[in-house]
């Protein structure tokens, strides 16, 4: 088989073994440090939330050592059992720093206006080894957003759902913040097709924000009410040529969908009525860091408010 674009690791059309994954985990390079990205943001919130570490993320190589990562959550102060519960992810895929950051901003500077109205449950970075490697991956090359299901091969997947599992039947909604990226096509799916013995095939990366919805569980309003919010922020990503987004057809302008447990994505592990992921575009010439930032507090914000008038 002769791949169209052949990700430099691994043999056309054959699936990577341990030695494939070692050497690609080996190209892997620190750029930056969760615990001072992170961990240190999540030290000044604690006067304004209940920290937990919810789990710790433990990765050793013969070569490369063993590194730990305490997952960190933040849970409101006012909890209570008579409020609606939000769930919100950030970096379930390391490198959409937006998502991180994202999260970071709303539990820092715009969650005190919900006090009392609702609970929130915050997972600001739920990958922090892809984090630091600005990578999609986990430490064994996989995709923790593919992972969330039952015995899970991924730490970081199976360590959200056992925070989850206590309130399960509780959630209201949950909104999961990411990017999609020009290393999307350029580094991440060539390297799906060549760790999986596929050809790759090639697909327009969207410019501007889009959200996914749940085939199983459409909700098109709530959809609507958060990209109202964010096109006050940044643009909403056209269709394509083909009337689509990332190969997917639209259910609405700026919205498509996926069977997200099927597919074992982070938004099908609540059970909850109303579900969102955020696909912010942080490569567009029309926007930056800051603006993606924000376009992912609004996202979070709107979502809010649409569960409160709902309750």
């Amino acid at each position: 088989m002769t791949l169209s674009r052949f990700y430099p690791l691994g043999t056309p059309g054959q699936p990577w073994g341990p030695a494939e994954v070692q050497q690609w985990r080996a190209r892997q390079v620190r750029q930056r440090s969760y615990a001072d990205d992170v961990l240190a943001a999540i030290e000044l919130l604690r006067n304004q939330w209940d920290v937990e570490c919810y789990g710790e993320v433990v990765y050793a190589d013969a070569a490369l050592g063993e590194e730990r990562f305490p997952l960190m959550a933040l849970r409101s102060l006012s909890w209570s059992s008579a409020l609606p519960t939000v769930l919100v992810t950030g970096g379930v895929h390391g490198y959409e720093t937006s998502g991180v950051h994202g999260a970071l901003r709303f539990a820092a500077d715009h969650a005190a206006a919900f006090a009392g109205r609702v609970n929130l449950l915050v997972a600001p970075c739920v990958s922090p080894w892809a984090y630091e490697r600005i990578q999609r991956w986990n430490f064994d090359a996989l995709d923790p957003n593919r992972s969330f299901r039952a015995d899970s091969p991924a730490q970081e997947s199976a360590a959200l759902m056992r925070l989850v599992a206590p309130l399960l039947g509780q959630f209201a909604a949950h909104i999961d913040l990411h990017e999609t990226t020009d290393t999307d096509e350029s580094e991440y799916r060539p390297a799906v097709a060549a760790r999986d013995g596929k050809a790759f095939e090639p697909c327009v990366i969207p410019d501007g924000f889009y959200l996914v919805d749940d085939t199983a569980n459409p909700q098109p309003a709530f959809q609507q009410a958060i990209l109202r919010a964010v096109e006050q922020v940044t643009h909403i990503a056209p269709a394509d040529a083909e009337g689509g987004l990332i190969g997917t057809p639209l259910e609405a302008p700026g919205v498509i969908a996926y069977d997200v447990k099927g597919w074992g994505l982070c938004t099908g592990i609540t059970g909850a009525r109303y579900t969102s992921i955020t696909e912010v575009y942080p490569d567009s010439p029309r926007a930056n860091p800051e603006q993606c930032i924000a376009a992912q507090v609004a996202a979070v914000g709107a979502a809010l408010d649409f569960v409160i008038a709902s309750s």
